[in-house]
């Protein structure tokens, strides 16, 4: 399966490692106009799919608010340790949740394009960088099923 997800990212190099180390490393010295394609090991980054973290329910026990894609569901287990999960299908008649990060068992090459370098605002580097967008977790999430 294939899905290309484009938004842009504003990031100060060095200030952070939103992009994660291999990616960052990748785009040292690099200019404007450069193209660099990085594989990620998801595994690597969030574990391997954990299918025991998927439930499948009937849409008439789900409250009307975690019907919707993308919505953040918290859940607890006995512990009192809490985790998050995603609704990632609803249909008319089940609502699923997965605790799996939204990445978890897909091949990721990040093609990454280089269109501005240029110094840092103060106000930038406090922060990490800039982005007027961000990837929308229901095209992400619909990929997959």
């Amino acid at each position: 399966m294939f899905s290309n997800i484009e938004y842009p990212v504003g990031y100060v190099h060095g200030a952070n490692d939103v992009l994660g180390p291999a990616v960052l490393a990748e785009l040292e010295g690099r200019e404007e106009g450069d193209i660099i394609e990085v594989n990620v090991d998801v595994a690597k980054l969030y574990g391997e799919r954990d299918e025991s973290l998927v439930f499948i329910d009937k849409i008439e026990n789900v409250p009307p608010q975690y019907r919707e894609i993308g919505t953040k569901v918290t859940m607890e287990n006995a512990d009192g340790h809490s985790k998050d999960f995603l609704v990632t299908k609803v249909d008319e008649e089940t609502v699923t949740i997965d605790g799996n990060n939204p990445l978890c068992g897909r091949d990721v090459k990040f093609v990454l394009e280089v269109t501005l370098v240029r110094d840092a605002t103060i106000e930038e580097m406090e922060a990490g960088g800039t982005t007027d967008s961000e990837p929308s977790l229901e095209e992400i999430l619909s990929q997959g099923n």
